[in-house]
């Protein structure tokens, strides 16, 4: 079977890895999670990682079907509707987005925000497959980090968003709103019950210890490497060590401005009077771990 060709795109700001995969055969591709520039102290927006993205995909004659988001991300902007609206692709999600919306709408006092999914074209359930040119892409439930999350499997390449780092870093954090360091275990093992050559695609790379940004490592090399399942932990200790990692953590900067955005799929907020549009800060609903 053919295999998809995986291009990524680095932001280095947030640490997100975005990709473009595509059929070798019939130069039809995907976007996987897209990145839209944000200042966060100017409260600026910007299309320099999406221009990137087109770029390369015009360069190389790429005809875009699907772009795909694996969830809501609580650190950066998703630029999928931006690219959707110029490429005219349909885009898609895991079909527990709504569940995320609706917590969120709870969270940021949206009365009147519709949480059924509408702001994207298809909902994803697990087990769902559709195809990009030739190439069938299923879709795989992978909760633990949001509970909404979904792993994009094509080939030998799965984009596996925040489930895990690279070997050297572990696993992704499992202590957001609605996730589960336990769901998070079990969605892990199941992608390791993938081929032992599948490559997974990783969500982030912080590139610790002064190394070279990294997106990509097998499903064998993980088992082997990975620093939260090289010694093939019980649920019970990896739990433990996921558990105590998270509660030194504080808020990603750009979350509670990211996630009311991409709730929204990815739109901003309707302009209001003056024709901008505003984001709101829920004070003191979650705790300082400053």
């Amino acid at each position: 079977m053919t295999n998809p060709i995986v291009k990524p795109f680095w932001d280095k700001p947030t640490g997100s890895w975005q990709y473009v995969f595509h059929d070798p055969e019939t130069m039809k591709g995907a976007i996987v999670d897209p990145v839209l520039d944000f200042d966060p102290l100017a409260a600026a927006t910007g299309f320099s990682n999406a221009h990137r993205i087109l770029e390369y995909i015009r360069a190389e004659g790429i005809a875009v079907e699907w772009i795909l988001d694996t969830h809501p991300h609580a650190d950066h902007f998703s630029a999928a509707p931006y690219l959707a609206d110029i490429l005219k692709a349909p885009r898609g999600i895991g079909e527990k987005v709504r569940k995320v919306q609706a917590l969120w709408k709870e969270i940021y006092h949206l009365p009147d925000f519709p949480t059924d999914g509408s702001q994207w074209d298809r909902l994803f359930a697990d087990g769902d497959e559709f195809k990009v040119g030739n190439l069938p892409v299923k879709v795989m439930f992978s909760p633990g980090h949001t509970l909404a999350s979904v792993t994009y499997v094509c080939g030998d390449a799965a984009f596996v968003h925040d489930t895990l780092m690279m070997p050297d870093v572990g696993s992704s954090r499992a202590d957001f709103p609605g996730g589960s360091s336990a769901e998070l275990y079990h969605t892990i093992q199941r992608i390791f019950a993938l081929p032992e050559n599948t490559r997974l695609f990783i969500g982030h790379d912080y590139a610790p210890d002064g190394r070279e940004e990294q997106c990509e490592a097998t499903v064998a090399e993980h088992k082997a490497r990975n620093k939260h399942f090289k010694d093939n932990p019980s649920e019970a200790e990896y739990r433990a060590v996921r558990e105590a990692r998270d509660a030194t953590l504080g808020l990603p900067e750009r979350m509670l401005a990211a996630l009311q955005i991409n709730i929204r799929g990815g739109r901003l907020p309707e302009p209001e009077a003056d024709g901008r549009s505003y984001l709101k800060i829920p004070l003191n609903y979650f705790e300082s771990r400053a």
